[in-house]
């Protein structure tokens, strides 16, 4: 059976062949009457429209990829439920996602993901922090790009984040409503810019409020590789702590609990992101609630723009939330 080409329908039609490619391909330059009279034909002689090869020819593939280091991301994370939503967004506007996981070597070996290395994206959104001068190696590669979920030093980099600074805040001030003076945090200030943001937050509630920040209650969560360690050290803990997220609350609260504290009789705790964790803690977690939808769409409208428009800038986008009481934190006095 003879394949059908374009030059058959506009032979048909009695079109030119420019014309049909366009309306086939989605181009500017036929009217929308004309393009449904033309796809109507098209089906009908039984074309098969080669949408990777007429890609190629543009030089477009209508992917986007998402890389995301290894040790953020797993079945139950935080950012692979953020992806999902990435994937969903691109969808919407006509664009498929690749997603390339960075092992621990290969960001320490500044080796560029396979999707860059054989073109086959058009854009990349980076997820989470990774290290310095593995983003200057994806940024020497010049596709588009954009930082979801931190920002560093690159000022050229568009980002979109949560606001982690005013987030951390309200969590604080309420255990400080909630009369606790004597408030640690627990996290890595020198991991993600998020987790240094939420600890800005936190201290910015206790100057204001004229309490203590004292240096033994800000407890580290993590080591170098992002994984967890031991949080609780034997000392005498303060009544209160701001956990960087879910995750990191959800260990401590443990940690706490073995150690023959009760949450939060003894010690009150708060989350931050309102992922599955703030629910698996017993008890649930006040934390704050990030619009992961809204984070998704920025993002991905962000970087399809950028790949049309290399001037394109959305500098860096703050995406607000809300906190959720739950059952983590006690009333003093």
């Amino acid at each position: 059976m003879k394949k059908v080409t374009m030059s058959d329908i506009a032979k048909e039609m009695g079109l030119s062949t420019v014309s049909v490619s366009k309306a086939l391909s989605g181009k500017e330059g036929v009217s929308q009457e004309v393009r449904e009279q033309i796809k109507r034909k098209a089906e009908e002689m039984g074309y098969r429209y080669n949408s990777i090869a007429q890609n190629m020819k543009e030089g477009v593939s209508y992917n986007i990829g998402v890389v995301v280091p290894e040790r953020f991301f797993a079945e139950n994370s935080f950012y692979s439920d953020l992806y999902q939503k990435v994937v969903k967004e691109s969808n919407k506007q006509g664009y498929s996602c690749i997603l390339e996981i960075i092992s621990r070597e290969d960001e320490k070996q500044d080796k560029l993901p396979n999707m860059v290395t054989f073109s086959k994206v058009d854009g990349l959104i980076i997820l989470g922090q990774m290290k310095k001068k593995y983003i200057e190696k994806l940024l020497d590669v010049g596709m588009p790009y954009i930082f979801l979920d931190f920002y560093d030093e690159h000022n050229t980099v568009d980002s979109v984040v949560s606001d982690s600074v005013h987030g951390s805040y309200l969590l604080t001030n309420h255990l400080i409503k909630m009369g606790h003076t004597k408030i640690g945090f627990v996290g890595d200030i020198h991991a993600t810019s998020s987790i240094l943001d939420r600890y800005v937050g936190y201290y910015k509630a206790m100057v204001q409020n004229r309490l203590d920040v004292r240096e033994e209650w800000v407890i580290s969560d993590r080591n170098e590789d992002g994984d967890y360690i031991s949080m609780y050290n034997g000392e005498t803990l303060p009544t209160a702590f701001v956990c960087n997220c879910d995750e990191a609350a959800y260990h401590f609260i443990n940690e706490l609990k073995e150690a023959g504290y009760h949450v939060p009789e003894d010690i009150s705790v708060v989350g931050f992101d309102d992922f599955i964790f703030a629910r698996l803690c017993d008890p649930m977690l006040t934390t704050f609630k990030i619009d992961l939808e809204l984070m998704s769409e920025v993002a991905v409208s962000a970087i399809v723009k950028k790949v049309h428009d290399e001037n394109y800038r959305i500098g860096r986008k703050v995406i607000g939330g809300e906190v959720v009481y739950r059952n983590s934190v006690v009333k003093l006095g």
